[in-house]
């Protein structure tokens, strides 16, 4: 005991020198300076307004993904007292640490740390890269979890080799899963890089079937651990994500109108203060207003007036000149409806109540001018091969009242459900004509006060949301009288009965908006194509100094964007050139390298591939920024291939000292093109002369100021 007393304690540690040069090195080019510009910049603003929402707990819906990356950016504590580089940090640090990823995954992939360093290098100069991560965007963050998914599973992979199921290969599986997650929770195009891995794990495990040595029990383990991490485990995440978005958002905000009515109901204040209490089954003499659950062209219920539809349209055609019934897109007393049973005249609720249930018919009376909605067999007046849908006008002419709606509840759980307030999505049948009361979307003239059209649709023409409504606003008229029922109309309804969504109910409705939510198509003047990309034929102003002629441009390194395409093609060139001699039993390189080949082309090329391809198929306005998670794996790409040439083409001292030569010039000229373009990725001050030198292409916008005479 005494002699070990005497042995002092001593712990060993290897550090990577590399790694750390890197990492301190990336930290200084993407955090150098970030409080400036203190202006807004370019998607910055939407952003903030998000983050801002946040703090204040408004329930918000973006269309370009899902809530995690905005949740992130949240964490900047985004108020007026924040300052600049608190909201940018996150951003930057993801940017920063892609850099050491970077060169760990070229390690991982067994090529040598030359070329791991040489990728390293080329991330950390890349001038688009830099600016993209600089401010408060999401691209950095995106990229930063989309090499953590390929670095983790590589790790994964190597380790499967000497220590399946070991705490570290638990460890890693489990990381790829949570960052695939992640990847897909910041951007949606972060799918693109989990399924390439979702296939490569299949690819090997497909060749793991073959291998004798393991058993049907160890393969069934296999098979279950990346079932549970890469599958079970990121959707549990995904969900995770949005449970935490809902929870933090329970307020009702601008964005909350284009969710149903049971969403917007379920958030506090707008809706909820309305609705709140309201009685949950409706019944003969119910007031109700009913919302059209499609929400487009926007949201609007159903409503009529006064007016009458005009004897003939400008078209010629003759109509029945019976009361407008339109879609209005506000809250208006005209909004509202009495359920009345067409066997009893009263237009109140009976005591107890009776619940109005799926296949009753009803009919619908206009609360204010007591008309009663009819349709006949009279064309509408912008949708001519539907019916016209009318509050009935006794004008004594052969044109009897066609007023009665079977009440179809369309997700009932069965034939007996009854109609509930917010919960039922109804459609209504008439009994005459089998029609369904649907909302066409198309604009009435003046006459109609520019609101909605209704038409009566043939129920042979198939299902569709504008055929559905739900019960919005809902009270138990008391009123049998009209003078009295009309100030029981104008007044607010409150009674004794909540009503939660579930966190699932609200999460599909929710993820459902952000996928087919489809902001207006304008072209805006930074917008490109896919095509553009590659050549980099485009870029983007982020920011303009009014006097000093500073400026911050989306610029990629033009050294790097060319030798990265060049890279693309020698490798899939070289590719077919080896297959194709292979096929002849013909082997230029070891099976080794010709392995180590084909892996570094299934995560490099495989990652440029399906991070670029798809964006041919997207309608929706692109940006040269969506290039850049694609652009990340062919930079990767580039020592790899420069390697393979050293190691299996150059075969003599001389001519590798020549390709080692020409390496260090290249290099040398990525540097140079690195430097030139600073200014516009740090925004510092330019000359009118150095801003035209920087306007290397004609395509290019590079603002150029005017100059006095």
């Amino acid at each position: 005991m005494l002699g070990f007393l005497k042995k002092p304690v001593v712990v060993t540690a290897e550090i990577n020198l590399n790694l750390v040069a890197l990492t301190v090195v990336g930290l200084m080019s993407r955090l150098w300076g970030l409080s400036y510009p203190r202006a807004v910049v370019f998607d910055e603003v939407y952003y903030g307004q998000f983050v801002s929402l946040y703090m204040k707990r408004i329930f918000f819906v973006d269309d370009s993904g899902p809530p995690l990356g905005h949740m992130l950016l949240a964490l900047g504590e985004y108020s007026t007292n924040v300052p600049v580089c608190s909201l940018r940090f996150l951003p930057a640090l993801a940017g920063a640490l892609c850099i050491p990823l970077a060169y760990q995954i070229l390690v991982e992939l067994q090529f040598s740390h030359c070329a791991a360093l040489g990728a390293a290098l080329l991330i950390l100069l890349e001038n688009s890269l830099i600016t993209q991560s600089r401010f408060m965007l999401l691209e950095s963050i995106l990229i930063f979890f989309i090499l953590l998914a390929v670095l983790s599973y590589l790790k994964f992979y190597n380790l499967q080799r000497h220590s399946s199921f070991s705490g570290r290969w638990w460890f890693w599986l489990l990381l790829t899963g949570v960052a695939c997650s992640c990847a897909v929770g910041v951007k949606y195009v972060g799918l693109f890089t989990y399924m390439l891995l979702l296939a490569i794990a299949g690819f090997h495990f497909w060749h793991m079937l073959g291998d004798q040595n393991l058993s049907n029990v160890s393969l069934v383990c296999h098979f279950l651990a990346r079932g549970l991490t890469l599958l079970i485990i990121p959707v549990a995440m995904y969900l995770s994500f949005f449970y935490v978005h809902l929870t933090l958002l329970y307020r009702s905000g601008p964005h909350d109108q284009i969710m149903t009515s049971a969403f917007q109901a379920s958030l506090e204040g707008g809706l909820a203060r309305i609705t709140q209490g309201q009685p949950l089954e409706v019944a003969y003499g119910s007031q109700i207003t009913l919302r059209n659950v499609l929400g487009k062209p926007m949201q609007c219920w159903l409503h009529s007036h006064t007016n009458t539809y005009p004897i003939r349209y400008e078209n010629g055609r003759g109509s029945s000149h019976q009361q407008q019934v339109t879609c209005y897109p506000f809250k208006d007393v005209n909004n509202w409806w009495i359920v009345k049973d067409p066997g009893m005249q009263q237009l109140v609720v009976s005591n107890p109540p009776r619940p109005v249930r799926h296949g009753h018919v009803v009919q619908l009376v206009h609360g204010i001018t007591t008309r009663y909605l009819n349709t006949h067999d009279v064309a509408a007046p912008l949708s001519p091969h539907s019916q016209e849908v009318s509050c009935y006008i006794d004008y004594n002419i052969s044109m009897p009242a066609q007023n009665l709606w079977r009440v179809e509840i369309v997700n009932r759980e069965s034939d007996t459900d009854v109609w509930k307030t917010i919960l039922s999505e109804v459609r209504f049948v008439h009994v005459n004509t089998s029609a369904v009361l649907k909302l066409s979307g198309a604009s009435l003239p003046e006459w109609g006060y520019r609101q909605l059209e209704v038409v009566g649709e043939k129920l042979s023409k198939g299902y569709h949301q504008s055929m559905v409504w739900n019960v919005e606003e809902h009270r138990y008229g008391k009123s049998q009288e009209q003078k009295e029922r009309e100030v029981e109309l104008h007044s607010p309804t409150r009674m004794d009965i909540s009503k939660n969504l579930s966190f699932m109910a609200k999460f599909t409705e929710l993820q459902w908006k952000i996928l087919t939510l489809k902001s207006e198509d304008t072209e805006h003047k930074y917008s490109s194509s896919a095509l553009d990309w590659i050549t980099m034929d485009t870029n983007i102003a982020y920011w303009l100094h009014p006097t000093s002629g500073a400026q911050i441009h989306l610029l990629g390194n033009v050294c790097t964007w060319a030798s990265a395409n060049v890279a693309a093609v020698v490798y899939t060139c070289l590719s077919l050139w080896y297959l194709i001699r292979r096929r002849r039993k013909i082997y230029d390189v070891p099976e080794d390298a010709w392995q180590l080949w084909v892996s570094a082309g299934q995560i490099c090329v495989g990652g440029w591939v399906v991070n670029y391809l798809p964006f041919f198929l997207m309608e929706k306005t692109l940006f040269l920024y969506h290039y850049l998670p694609a652009l990340t794996f062919q930079i990767l790409l580039i020592p790899i291939v420069l390697q393979h040439l050293s190691d299996h083409l150059c075969r003599s001292l001389l001519s590798k000292s020549m390709f080692s030569a020409l390496t260090v010039a290249w290099f040398s000229s990525v540097c140079f093109a690195y430097r030139t373009f600073s200014p516009v990725t740090y925004g510092q001050p330019l000359s009118v002369a150095e801003l035209k030198d920087l306007r290397w292409k004609d395509s290019w916008n590079i603002l150029i100021p005017k100059q006095g005479r």
